[in-house]
């Protein structure tokens, strides 16, 4: 009977069981249903279009989504070669909520990306990134553009980018340069400038002044020749010519050396004005040979060099004409001085500022300063000119209470004088900019070798070659079924993957391994669209759909 009994009721039970899983599959199905309906955001199409060249700046960026994305999280920017945003406007979302767009600027010749990070409807965050051209941008400048050798249509050595032993004639040599070009062009525009001048100031004046000028014809024919012979090592001797009347550097040291000769003439002259006007055409000239001339603006980069080598003029000049005094005549030296002190402190607010904004000017970011010499001769410099301005503290203090300049302080201030000259004679001749070099690593695996080569690695224009080798299986071929490319930004994490579109290629060079299948990709386009550290990240999907991934970081500047 209680057989009978429990079998019932395991018949009864089997049969609740039954239409309960039924149910739950039911249900299962349902709440699995929407999550297929409804998975998350894919960005469909863009405006423009990834990777497109287009000859006028568009006037918005869309990014079209197959799906609903949230409305108050997330956004879109385009950024321009240098990170920065273009605009500070707000993006909008279509009514439908699939489109996000944002109105832009008119935007001038450059590679700019377009970054969007939004949150689906079913709460997935959807992120990416492209990049799209206006116009033809000229090519990113790096250590490369200051290298004087392109004019003459050889590689030369490259650019300078550090300091070496070899290179210690050419900075003697623009020491030497500098020191005489200040003192030169300081005293005879001291000269121009001063009222009520002595008789012990015109004497001094017309000797120390021809002095200054013999140095400087001296010095100028030193420095074009160590220069001039630089630039032509291992070149023709029918290049010389060229150099000089071709080129730009060369024509514009012939015009240094004519106007040393002229400044003869110049400071027999009773003309103040003649005087200021030979000064103020040295100072031109050699701002037109300097960094600034590589850099855009021109005309703004050129007006912050020339200025700041006329306050520095000034007050190298003025220094150097008080020391004379003090040592020939005290008395004279006082009366100078009381002038001098006000036009020094002029002098070097002038310095300063036009120094900062070159500084910004030259460098993407002050954290370059620690990347070349430049940089670490300019943060000297930098500190030997706050000694400059705690000396002329001390010597503006005692000439405004009625006494005469301290010789000791005035010696100090020279040697700091000198000091300045010396590093300026330096930095001025390498590179503001670190050298990009092309980036190229291969990786040794027991089942899969992978190379990645970024040439120039730039940013802007480059080619990128991925290859791949993957092993054979039972003696055949075996290739990837799909290889990406994706570029991350490590110093901008918050942007999404810019994808360079990497396609097949026949690879002429020899570099197989035995039982190993070779595949050779390569992409060309300015997809790194602004310098800094990237990461990237290569992803192989085998012919048995496994994923692999390589990543690697590399940087340029």
């Amino acid at each position: 009977m209680w057989n009978n009994r429990i079998a019932g009721d395991r018949m009864t039970l089997k049969r609740g069981i039954a239409p309960a899983l039924l149910i739950l599959m039911m249900l299962a199905s349902w709440a699995y249903a929407p999550m297929q309906a409804h998975a998350h955001a894919t960005a469909e199409s863009m405006v423009p279009e990834p990777n497109t060249q287009m000859n006028e700046s568009p006037p918005k960026v869309e990014v079209h989504f197959n799906e609903q994305i949230e409305t108050g999280i997330g956004g879109i920017q385009v950024l321009d070669s240098t990170s920065k945003p273009v605009t500070e406007n707000k993006h909008t979302v279509s009514e439908n909520r699939k489109e996000i767009s944002l109105e832009l600027p008119k935007l001038g010749e450059g590679v700019y990306t377009v970054s969007y990070s939004i949150v689906s409807a079913d709460g997935h965050p959807v992120s990416g990134s492209y990049i799209f051209v206006v116009g033809n941008p000229p090519n990113a400048r790096d250590a490369s553009a200051f290298d004087l050798h392109k004019q003459l249509g050889h590689s030369g050595h490259g650019a300078t980018t550090e300091v070496t032993v070899s290179e210690l004639l050419l900075y003697l040599s623009r020491g030497l340069y500098y020191a005489a070009l200040l003192l030169s062009t300081g005293l005879m525009l001291w000269y121009g400038m001063l009222r009520n001048k002595t008789e012990v100031h015109r004497k001094l004046f017309g000797k120390w002044g021809l002095w200054t000028i013999r140095g400087l014809l001296i010095v100028s024919l030193f420095y074009v020749f160590i220069h001039a012979r630089e630039l032509m090592e291992g070149q023709p001797t029918s290049d010389w010519a060229k150099l000089f009347t071709k080129t730009e550097v060369g024509i514009s040291w012939l015009i240094l050396l004519v106007l040393a000769l002229l400044g003869f003439l110049v400071l027999k002259s009773g003309s103040a004005i003649i005087k200021i006007l030979w000064a103020a055409a040295l100072l031109v000239l050699e701002g037109f040979n300097g960094h600034a001339a590589a850099y855009e603006p021109k005309w703004y980069a050129l007006l912050l060099d020339i200025v700041h080598l006329a306050g520095s003029a000034i007050w190298a000049g003025g220094l150097a004409f008080l020391l004379v005094l003090w040592l020939e005549e005290r008395k004279d030296a006082g009366r100078f001085a009381a002038a001098f002190s006000r036009v020094a402190w002029i002098s070097i607010v002038v310095l300063t500022i036009t120094g900062l904004l070159s500084t910004f000017l030259f460098l993407p970011d002050l954290s370059y300063l620690f990347y070349t010499s430049w940089g670490i001769l300019l943060v000297i410099k930098t500190v030997l000119v706050l000694f400059v301005i705690v000396t002329g503290a001390f010597l503006r203090f005692r000439v405004r209470r009625g006494d005469l300049p301290s010789g000791t302080l005035l010696k100090v201030d020279v040697g700091l004088m000198a000091a300045i000259i010396i590093v300026v004679g330096i930095f001025t001749y390498i590179s503001p900019l670190p050298a990009n070099t092309p980036f190229s690593k291969h990786v040794m695996g027991t089942d899969k070798h992978f190379t990645l080569r970024i040439t120039p690695n730039v940013p802007g224009e480059n080619r990128f070659t991925v290859k791949i080798w993957l092993p054979e299986k039972s003696g055949e071929a075996t290739e990837p079924k799909r290889v990406k490319l994706l570029l991350r930004s490590l110093d901008k994490p918050d942007l999404g993957a810019i994808e360079v579109p990497v396609e097949p290629y026949k690879d002429e060079e020899i570099d197989a391994f035995p039982d190993f299948t070779k595949s050779t990709y390569q992409a060309k386009g300015p997809f790194i669209p602004f310098p800094g550290k990237w990461m990237a990240e290569v992803r192989i999907l085998t012919p048995e759909d496994d994923e692999i991934v390589f990543t690697e970081e590399f940087r340029n500047y």
